[in-house]
């Protein structure tokens, strides 16, 4: 008689224990994920990148700057995570954030501030190394003016949206001052200088349109969490379309003015043209103030600003 063979009985447990291993494997990706919010972190990286390239051109060493890009990277994601830390209360009341790792409880505060910790100081470290202490200093006052003002003040007042703006402009500040900007500026060469400003000042006005098309959109979620953005205090839209138009059409020539360093007039025709279409999409969630305009205006905040970023780095001649 043949004895029984124990591997045909262990081989569908292994098989179970690696679908479990993977599933949980998927949900620790999927919590880290939400947790530093890449989509993000990229925009930002991208613009720290730009600053620099406006302002110096090619590195000559490309190591410092990607280690710029790591630490700037770091500092982003620990804001993330403390922002969800103290928003977790109103993120409970939203479908939109309720899953959130410390909003569903599957992460504790206290591990969450510890992580936070880690990575703003492990970021702190990399950027003074790569970037030196001025460009360290933004991107600490751009976490604390995101945590610390805009966090807190969208439970208080639409003016939330105006603080949000000034920390997503401010990685242009990190760009430029790795890239000795002041220096330059000093020197006499006013050109890194200027096509920093143009690209903060696009960066700043881009916000007002991007973040009314999500507020629309959410506006029934954010009102019964108590977030005060300004679809809550004006369910019309009215004000928050007349905000987006505003903005939409002073970006124009602040994206035009990216071209004068260069004085190049293909980078001149690719920023109207990307400046233009966006006031547009503007525009018509302003008289529409429906969903589908808000989700317009959204998808053409995205592409309008990709646009921008991929012209100048492109286009625009370094200086």
């Amino acid at each position: 008689m043949t004895p029984p063979q124990p591997v045909a009985v262990a081989a569908p447990v292994l098989a179970a224990e690696t679908v479990v291993e993977r599933g949980a494997s998927a949900a620790w990706a999927a919590d880290v994920t939400q947790l530093v919010r890449p989509k993000i972190a990229l925009m930002v990286l991208a613009t720290v990148a730009t600053a620099f390239w406006l302002t110096a051109g090619r590195p000559a060493q490309i190591g410092p700057l990607l280690w710029l890009l790591v630490g700037t990277a770091l500092v982003a994601a620990s804001s993330s995570v403390a922002n969800q830390i103290l928003e977790r209360g109103t993120d409970r009341l939203m479908p939109r954030t309720a899953d959130r790792p410390i909003a569903a409880g599957r992460l504790t505060v206290a591990v969450a501030w510890a992580l936070a910790a880690v990575l703003l100081v492990t970021g702190i470290a990399i950027s003074v190394v790569a970037g030196g202490w001025p460009a360290t200093l933004a991107a600490v006052a751009t976490w604390l003016l995101y945590v610390i003002a805009y966090t807190p003040l969208k439970r208080l007042s639409p003016f939330n949206t105006a603080v949000g703006a000034v920390a997503g402009a401010l990685p242009v500040a990190i760009g430029w001052l790795a890239a000795d900007g002041p220096a330059r500026l000093a020197g006499g060469d006013p050109r890194g200088a200027l096509g920093a400003a143009a690209l903060g000042a696009v960066l700043y006005l881009w916000q007002f349109p991007h973040f009314m098309a999500i507020a629309w959109l959410y506006r029934r979620q954010y009102a019964a969490a108590g977030l005060q953005m300004l679809t809550v205090v004006d369910p019309s839209g009215l004000r928050a379309g007349g905000q987006s138009v505003a903005a939409a059409l002073a970006m124009i020539p602040a994206a035009l003015a990216l071209a004068v360093p260069s004085a190049g007039i293909r980078l001149f025709l690719a920023a109207a043209l990307a400046a233009i279409v966006y006031a547009l999409a503007a525009v018509r969630f302003a008289i529409r103030r429906d969903d589908a305009s808000a989700r317009t205006l959204l998808l053409t905040s995205l592409g309008s600003l990709l646009g921008l970023l991929t012209a100048a780095v492109v286009l625009g001649r370094p200086v």
